[in-house]
């Protein structure tokens, strides 16, 4: 079995899960992207969720260009190309479903290929960023950004988030994926063959009450409620009990006035 078969996608699709997909964009989940859009291009769009950053990935490459959106899930393409009709852009964005280690697209078919938070997920990274890279054209850009969960912080300080943390990155790893994929794609690329890669690192941050809540209670929620919790309950890695008591330090956490939040991402543009 080779290791992208093993590879598990720790997060599911719970509604926790997609409440949090759907508030990203293209202005703060891609902005290293933007500068490559040109009118025109063709784009395919790796792991697009519930297609929010799709569609505006498809608005920039208008008039004249094209996205192709992939998921491996067939539910979620489902509803990123409902989204894509409500925005108007239903005859800018074609939807399938795919392994982003074997694409089903020839070479060279894109001249860019982009994925946003794929790459801790699946079991060969490097394989996967070959495959994005057989399928761009040549001088194409292939762009990931993935969070760094080891580079995570917070404040204050709550012993839960810790308990949180760890055990997030102990199950990931048992699925196959590395949340610390942040600080390894270069790394990556590099041994995918890419030689001319630029490496940068932007970061979410919420800080604001609003955002603050909304970030505690997807986290709590998806701790308790989602398939992660599933998965780590019945890999012997928690208990019911424990997490709760996370769920309950999300919360905490977040009725501290001063609660403050960073996600730090990596980011690599490689020319194919």
């Amino acid at each position: 079995m080779s290791p992208h078969e093993k590879a598990v996608y720790t997060h599911g699709h719970h509604e926790s899960v997609l409440r949090s997909h759907r508030w990203r964009t293209a202005a703060n989940s891609a902005a290293y992207l933007i500068g490559e859009l040109r009118p025109g291009m063709s784009v395919l769009d790796v792991g697009c969720g519930p297609g929010t950053i799709t569609a505006d990935l498809a608005e920039l490459v208008s008039p004249g260009g094209h996205v192709t959106a992939v998921d491996a899930a067939r539910d979620v393409v489902e509803q990123a190309s409902a989204y894509v009709k409500e925005r108007g852009l239903a005859g800018a964005v074609s939807f399938a479903t795919a392994d982003v280690h074997a694409l089903d697209f020839p070479d060279g078919s894109f001249d860019v290929v982009h994925a946003h938070q794929v790459l801790q997920h699946v079991g060969d990274p490097v394989q996967a960023l070959r495959e994005m890279r057989r399928v761009c054209r040549p001088g194409g850009v292939v762009a990931a950004r993935d969070a760094d969960y080891a580079a995570m912080t917070w404040y204050p300080a709550e012993p839960g988030l810790e308990e949180w943390l760890g055990l997030y990155r102990r199950v990931a790893r048992a699925n196959g994926g590395e949340p610390d994929a942040g600080r390894r794609l270069l790394a990556w690329a590099r041994a995918a063959g890419f030689t001319e890669v630029a490496s940068s690192a932007t970061a979410w941050c919420f800080a604001e009450p609003e955002e603050v809540a909304w970030w505690s209670a997807l986290w709590a929620d998806r701790t308790t409620a989602s398939s992660y919790a599933a998965i780590a309950t019945g890999g012997g890695h928690t208990t019911p009990a424990d997490l709760t008591a996370i769920a309950d330090s999300w919360h905490r956490w977040a009725a501290a006035p001063d609660a403050w939040f960073s996600v730090l991402h990596g980011e690599i543009l490689c020319r194919a």
